[in-house]
């Protein structure tokens, strides 16, 4: 009987699997020899030496070595493997609650091993608990043992291989060349910088005899010059990020003479600060320029940024074109909504809403009218971004608290803004009749201009309440134009920070029965929805609970004819699981003054405008950032009314505050500056984790600490445009080597 034939090969090569230890490695990032080169170690340990017991102390990283002269596993207290070592001048036990039969073998009676671990003493004389054991002889290190930053799967001997072999790939193929021209090298403060390739070598095995204090502070000759490299692809990226911008078309919105904006300033029951005319003749100047703007705008708290951003709004409309504002929650996008709705409708423009809570049919109706070109002004949350969305002339968009959007929501509004060309004819923006003759004829040529340029970028401005440090301004902000309202409104009252333990709890419910008898409505913040088993911290249901119970009684409220009724006080909760209907509900209740007490998670943070509130009580205030706590803070002191803010903290299992957490809180106690509060937080969080690393996931900065590293920044920003401009080889190289391809970040 034949065979039967053999199926033909596959002709497509299978791809091998990938090891564990590979794809941990792939989750650190580390794919290119570059990457392996710049993971640099946490710390060192010593191999290079031999310690005697006789010689050691208390709390000493040793390196021991010795005979096994016992080793048994005892059951008592609990199961553990009990090994003696010997080093002739005196014996150590090394004690092990996990370990495996391989161990036992590995340190059997009579064999020869090197144990290093911390010394302890006691009465039973020297202990090591859980020693790294190998078995001893061979020649000992000539360097520092390096330990590096892993995950599970990596263990630290894989991971040295492959930065030794990361680190010499990179060497042979030119990864580590000079990017810094000869020039630079030779100006003042860089004439002792060591190269890239020798800084790396020393960094990844430094000789024992290195001042450690220099590794660890990083003030060591290669750490310089690791952190100068690090700080100037930052300032390389976004120079050229913020060039390649001012190359682009963007359409020109300037002011009209008794135009729309002119009308607002009239219409708006306020007169601006000087800080609010200076910022906003700088917006107005922007989006004048034929090239996109792209402008970050930081106030503190109740600075008066929205208004602002409204008269660009106006300027942007007059012209013909579409503006959007998003902002990251349903509350603070209605916050601005209904303010604009109050100043802009009276004047003829029509205000859309969009939002993910949307009834379709409503939806359905802003769609139509955004596409139309009928709404001339756009307001919502996420749902801007979303694909049905199709604007008509969209040439401004504006991203309120624009750190609380990731990179790839900015670059998608973006993407929105690109200009569609069309017909000038069909522009249907609802203008008021006075406006239509004065600016008819402008409009028109404008729009022709903008038809024959139908890749030309929008207008973008990105606000913040959040101040943003000048270190920050200068490293992480560099590719934006930045605009800074650094005074209040006349009016608002200075809020008062008391600092209380929880323990006076009841003398907190007091104060907010004499806010309520006195007329006002009061904030009482919770760091939590519900119990959670990770952090024993009081959550916003049961607190809503307890202060209902507490605050049964009446509140006096003056009555229609002169005549007063007495009623229960009404205390309400709010959190971010609710259904929006029901968040819209309590919040109208509390805006209108029908509820007194608002027990809210921090979703209130921003947005939230209740003039008659004059009481915020923050629960466990240890456990928020500064930044968080100081935006909390300003829902207060927004009336006329004099304002105070409680910072209730809990002190644990420890009964003691952390020293972190008491620092933010005496800062909270101490200034109601937010810029020297942003200041305190970036000192005390570090810039990755204040601006969420710009909000791409990825901290830009690795190495350089911008609180200590001022003059390394000076010399980046120097050495920056003289690169670009004289050796754009070389900064092509040094971008490439640094960021790969996180520059995107630079264009939302």
């Amino acid at each position: 009987m034949p065979r039967p034939a053999k199926a033909p090969a596959d002709p497509t090569p299978t791809t091998p699997a990938k090891s564990a230890p590979q794809k941990a490695l792939e989750k650190l990032g580390l794919v290119r020899p570059i990457d392996l080169a710049l993971h640099i170690p946490l710390r060192y340990e010593d191999e290079t030496q031999i310690a005697l017991l006789k010689d050691c102390r208390e709390g000493d990283q040793a390196q021991i070595e010795g005979e096994v002269t016992a080793c048994e596993v005892a059951y008592r207290p609990r199961r553990q493997l009990l090994v003696t070592l010997e080093d002739g001048t005196d014996t150590c036990t090394l004690r092990f609650f996990n370990f495996y039969p391989s161990q036992q073998k590995q340190l059997a009676v009579g064999q020869r091993i090197r144990a290093r671990g911390e010394l302890r003493g006691g009465m039973f004389g020297w202990q090591m608990l859980h020693p790294v054991c190998k078995s001893a002889g061979g020649a000992l290190p000539t360097a520092l043992t390096p330990v590096y930053p892993t995950v599970a799967g990596l263990p630290q001997p894989y991971l040295r291989r492959a930065v030794l072999s990361g680190l010499e790939h990179a060497a042979r193929i030119g990864a580590l060349d000079d990017t810094l021209p000869t020039a630079a090298l030779e100006a003042p403060g860089t004439a002792a910088l060591w190269s890239l390739q020798r800084a790396l070598s020393f960094l990844h095995y430094p000789s024992p005899d290195v001042s450690v204090a220099q590794l660890e502070d990083r003030s060591h000759p290669a750490w310089q010059r690791l952190k100068l490299e690090e700080l100037l692809a930052q300032q390389l990226s976004q120079l050229q990020s913020k060039r390649e911008r001012d190359a682009l078309r963007a359409p020109v919105l300037q002011a009209r003479c008794q135009g729309l904006r002119d009308q607002l300033l009239a219409a708006i029951p306020f007169s601006l600060t000087a800080a609010q005319q200076r910022v906003g003749s700088e917006i107005a100047h922007d989006i004048a320029q034929p090239i996109p703007m792209h402008r970050l705008l930081q106030g503190d708290v109740g600075s008066g940024k929205t208004v602002v951003a409204a008269l660009a709004a106006a300027v942007c409309m007059d012209a013909g074109h579409q503006c959007a504002l998003m902002a990251p929650t349903e509350i603070l996008a209605e916050q601005h909504f209904r303010k604009l709705i109050g100043w802009l409708e009276p004047l003829g423009i029509q205000v859309a809403w969009l939002t993910g809570s949307q009834k379709t049919k409503e939806r359905r109706e802003m769609l139509a009218l955004i596409a139309s070109g009928q709404a001339g002004l756009v307001v919502g949350t996420h749902a801007v971004i979303q694909d049905k969305v199709q604007f008509h002339r969209l040439a401004l968009a504006i991203i309120d608290e624009q750190h609380r959007f990731g990179v790839k929501q900015r670059l998608a509004l973006r993407e929105k803004m690109v200009s569609q060309p069309v017909d000038a004819p069909n522009l249907k923006i609802n203008r008021p009749p006075a406006l239509q003759n004065i600016a008819g004829a402008a409009i028109k040529n404008e729009a022709d201009d903008f038809d024959r340029a139908p890749s030309m970028e929008p207008h973008l401005l990105m606000m913040t309440a959040t101040p943003i440090p000048r270190t920050l301004a200068m490293s992480y902000y560099a590719d934006l134009d930045v605009s800074t309202i650094d005074e209040l409104p006349p009016g608002r009252t200075p809020i008062v920070t008391k600092v209380v333990s929880d323990a006076r709890r009841g003398e907190v419910v007091q104060r907010i029965r004499a806010q309520i008898d006195a007329g006002r409505q009061v904030y009482w913040v919770c760091p939590l929805i519900e119990e959670s088993e990770a952090l024993d911290l009081t959550n916003a249901t049961q607190t809503h609970e307890e202060l209902s119970s507490a605050l049964q009684g009446t509140v006096l409220l003056a009555a229609i004819g002169g005549k007063s009724q007495r009623q229960p006080i009404m205390v309400g909760l709010l959190h971010s699981r609710m259904l929006p209907a029901d968040k819209k509900a309590v919040m109208a209740q509390f805006t209108s003054g029908q509820m007194q007490v608002l027990v809210s998670t921090t979703v209130i943070e921003v947005g939230v405008d209740v003039p008659n509130a004059s009481l915020m009580v923050i629960e466990h205030a240890e456990r928020f950032g500064l930044s968080q706590l100081h935006q909390l803070r300003g829902r207060v002191g927004r009336g006329a009314a004099a304002s105070a803010c409680v910072l209730m903290y809990g002190t644990g299992d420890s009964g003691k505050l952390g020293e972190n957490a008491r620092a933010r809180l005496k800062v909270m106690a101490q200034s109601n500056d937010g810029f020297e509060i942003a200041k305190q937080d970036l000192e005390i969080r570090g810039p990755g984790e204040f601006l969420g690393a710009r909000q791409s996931g990825a901290a830009l900065l690795r190495f350089a600490d911008l609180t200590t590293d001022t003059q390394l920044l000076h010399t980046a920003r120097q050495l920056a445009p003289l690169m670009l401009d004289q050796h754009k080889d070389l900064t092509e190289k040094h971008i490439a080597r640094w960021l790969g391809g996180r520059v995107d970040y630079l264009k939302a």
